[in-house]
């Protein structure tokens, strides 16, 4: 961040997660968009087990679309 702010929440694992598996994290939003019917765990589970994601990773990502869902 240039702006001097800290990022909180799942979006602060963001930066991380482009850099260890090279892809923007709106590739990753994209691909929970084909899973959406699922629950949360589902999900965390399914790009565990697909992309070879770590928990902590795939859970703010899940964490982060769902509050995109919801509108938050």
């Amino acid at each position: 961040m240039t702006n001097g702010t800290k990022t909180n929440g799942p979006a602060s694992y963001f930066p991380a997660i482009e850099k260890k598996y090279g892809q923007p994290i709106s590739h990753w939003l994209e691909l929970l968009k084909t899973v959406n019917a699922q629950k949360h765990m589902e999900r965390v589970a399914w790009l565990k087990t697909e992309h070879r994601m770590g928990h902590g990773h795939v859970n703010a990502l899940v964490a982060y679309y769902a509050a995109m869902e919801k509108g938050d």
